[in-house]
């Protein structure tokens, strides 16, 4: 992998970087975050961060992004080398996902030690982990997972480990659930096979199932403190896309077992020529007892077709098809894949006849994907010269003197082919997906001058927008409304469009807005502008009150007005003649689906980025207004959906100072709580300003929401809130977990007592 990313000129290695799409907004930002985490640093904790969407819950995150044994290893760096940290981990990620395989072989038969570690690596190596799974590392943690949760089937074939294989499963699926469902339905395919092939009678293989799912949903019950809250947390996520399930053309599928091939959208089950050919070959190798072939080829050739029908498609994806890469569950194919190999590679080398069948099963799958799009003049050349070497050293591997060339030749062309689809695979990926730039100096001097600007928890420091990615705020500091996850709550994004505010991922990815009317309900007093300077304003603290009243809605398609009901003061104005603002006041552009550039006629142009329904534009400011000769000019054909809108300063002015005169006299914020001091005598609501997300409890009592934000009620004579947040789900997750841990703990102690009485018998 590490010399793919050389050849292609990839960082760490060259002037191309490679954080595209959700490596370079997600992944790289939350580890980011989790490095403040561990140097003291940052604004909330394990349960609650303060910096994102003006206030999120952080468990799910964590869980989802974060909770990698291999996670916590960023620590180590510098921040400012934060790409290459989760670089590093992506790497060791690889490395340990091979040695796991190679254990995993070594423990179901006896072979060659290092043609186990050669087929580990060709797992480790396959064209979904360093094509797809690069990219998104926390998918790695299942490539990792597969083979551990093999192993806990083979303790459960043999008896042992009792107490280890439950705390194995728990890591797995505390360390990518997602992956983690898909490897465990992988792992009891293969546990099935070994059962059949290993025990013979009901009675024999009975106690074998059910060691490996008391196994399996112990250890799962051990990771609920992070499981439960996680998925209920993704029930009150926004919608995401949802999308029919197409399978590819077989031309398609057969042309990705080729090296140097690439697809978005197809599944990458290149595993090197070197396994392929051992796969292929295992029908016809007669050293391997017919009952035995007929198994694991067949179960190679089930979970392959598997990827290609609906039904099955949905139960590898957890019943629902995946926005992005459809075919996630790929890695498993080519685990059970490896598998075969060693079932073939084990029982002794294949004669010249099997090798030449199985030369020939692969050639005609090659020329089956001659008419598909995905394959390449280099791609077949690699592939035929792979074949032709890989059959060449497995029969050399029969004659003794010529075994360690030979075993040479084999990892050569596995490396080979992995680098070539590794820099073919970045040939894909950085001209098709979205990018955002590795940490360089401009993150540096954003970073700096949120630094010297901060003043939380007296107000918030927002990043601003343009944005470098989705989620500034966990990369470069601050407290800012911009948030990126699977997690987005519903209630966030929809308050957010209320008032006006972009987005990019169908509402998962919600932007920041550049709006001091906002900046004043959510308490933002300094804000990062485009040209690197620090714009500073009054604004009311977190708490603030608002008069009794009845309960209030948002309007749709007017984000003005309903800027105005949450600030509780009328400070915009229609304009004089369409598309003119009074002189003196404010100009704000709201066009949802608008995709080019606007203006006012005597001022710059600002890009608006409305491509519905994947990305609405912001409510965008455009500047001072002259009157006339400020004219609203659209650079393009102007949208069905518009509205002009005139912020008068002054009369926002007034309405931040009365809103500062009855708020909260003075405001303590934990990692995941507030106190808030009132005035005597206050009345009405107190508004917190963080979004009305499940898990918070103001006095004791699930809190209220007012237009989208936690509220308080106050009752007569009331001079102080305190609200509190916990994620849904984490009591009752930790209470399944000690029951888990119990049961698990006794069944240990009972097998150990056992075997103590038995054993001096």
């Amino acid at each position: 992998m590490c010399a793919g990313d050389a050849a292609a000129r990839v960082f760490p290695y060259g002037t191309r970087h490679r954080s595209v799409n959700d490596l370079g907004n997600q992944f790289v930002p939350f580890h980011a975050q989790l490095w403040d985490l561990l140097h003291g640093r940052a604004e909330g904790g394990l349960l609650f961060n303060w910096r994102s969407g003006y206030g999120m819950s952080f468990l799910p995150d964590l869980g989802t992004y974060l909770t990698s044994p291999f996670a916590v290893l960023v620590g180590l760096f510098p921040r400012a080398d934060i790409d290459l940290a989760v670089y590093v981990v992506t790497v060791l990620k690889t490395a340990a996902a091979a040695a796991a395989m190679t254990w995993l072989l070594r423990t179901q038969r006896r072979g060659p030690w290092w043609a186990a570690g050669l087929l580990g690596a060709s797992y480790a190596l396959c064209g979904w982990s360093v094509i797809e799974a690069s990219y998104n590392p926390m998918w790695l943690d299942g490539l990792i997972a597969f083979p551990l949760l093999c192993l806990t089937g083979e303790w459960a074939l043999r008896g042992r480990r009792i107490l280890l294989a439950p705390l194995v499963v728990a890591v797995c699926w505390t360390a990518n659930f997602y992956t983690a469902y898909m490897a465990t339905l992988g792992a009891a395919l293969v546990l099935l096979v070994r059962v059949v092939l290993t025990r013979e009678g009901v009675r024999a293989r009975l106690p074998v199932i059910a060691r490996a799912a008391g196994t399996t949903v112990l250890g799962i019950a051990l990771s609920a403190p992070v499981l439960l809250p996680l998925f209920l947390s993704s029930g009150q996520a926004y919608p995401g896309w949802v999308k029919e399930f197409r399978p590819v053309s077989w031309a398609d599928l057969f042309a990705r077992l080729l090296p140097g091939t690439y697809s978005f959208s197809s599944p990458a089950v290149f595993v090197g020529t070197t396994t392929l050919l051992l796969v292929a070959a295992l029908p016809f190798h007669r050293a391997v007892p017919a009952r035995t072939r007929l198994w694991w080829a067949g179960l190679t050739v089930a979970v392959a077709l598997s990827l290609q029908w609906a039904p099955t498609h949905l139960a590898w994806h957890l019943f629902a098809t995946p926005n992005g890469s459809p075919y996630r569950q790929t890695f498993v194919l080519a685990g059970i894949a490896v598998i075969a190999a060693w079932t073939g590679l084990a029982a002794g080398l294949p004669r010249p006849p099997a090798l030449a069948a199985g030369a020939g099963v692969l050639t005609a799958a090659a020329l089956w994907a001659y008419d598909s799009p995905l394959v390449t003049t280099a791609g077949y050349a690699l592939f035929g010269g792979g074949l032709a070497l890989a059959a060449a050293a497995w029969w050399a591997l029969r004659h003794r003197r010529l075994a360690w060339p030979a075993a040479g030749l084999l990892a050569l062309v596995l490396l080979t082919q992995a680098a070539a689809t590794t820099a073919y695979g970045h040939k894909g990926t950085l001209g098709g997906l979205d990018d955002y730039p590795s940490w360089g100096p401009a993150h540096t001097a954003r970073a700096a001058a949120l630094a010297g600007a901060e003043g939380w928890p007296a107000y918030r420091t927002d990043p601003g927008r343009p944005a470098l990615t989705g989620n500034d705020p966990l990369l470069l500091g601050g407290e800012g409304g911009s948030y990126y996850s699977s997690h987005t709550p519903d209630v966030f994004t929809r308050t957010m469009v209320a008032l006006g505010a972009g987005w990019t991922s169908r509402g998962r990815n919600v932007q920041s807005l550049d709006n001091p009317v906002t900046d004043a309900v959510f308490a933002v007093g300094a804000r990062l502008r485009p040209d690197g300077t620090v714009r500073r304003a009054e604004v009311p603290p977190l708490v603030t009150t608002r008069p009794p009243g009845p309960t209030l809605s948002y309007a749709d398609d007017s984000p003005f007005a309903n800027q105005e009901l949450l600030l509780g003061a009328r400070v915009y104005e229609d304009p004089l003649a369409p598309g003119v603002c009074r002189a003196g006041t404010e100009a704000y552009l709201w066009a949802p689906e608008y995709n080019a550039t606007a203006r006012l006629a005597d001022g710059p142009a600002f890009r608006l980025n409305g491509n519905a329904p994947r990305n609405r534009a912001a409510l965008q400011p455009l500047g001072p207004s002259r009157g006339e000769s400020s004219a609203l000019v659209f650079d393009a054909a102007a949208p069905p959906r518009w509205t002009l809108s005139c912020l008068d300063r002054t009369r926002l002015d007034t309405a931040v100072a009365g809103l500062r005169a009855t708020a909260a006299t003075s405001v303590r914020v934990g990692s995941s709580e507030v106190r808030a001091t009132l005035p005597p005598g206050t009345t009405g609501t107190a508004v917190l300003s963080v979004p009305a997300i499940a898990g918070w409890t103001c006095d004791g009592r699930p809190a209220a929401a007012h237009l989208g934000l936690v509220a308080i009620p106050l009752s007569p004579g009331t001079t102080t809130v305190s609200c509190a947040f916990r994620p849904p789900g984490l009591v009752p997750g930790l209470a399944v977990a000690a029951v888990a841990a119990a049961i698990a703990l006794v069944t240990a102690l009972r097998v150990r007592a056992r075997r103590q009485v038995s054993g001096p018998g």
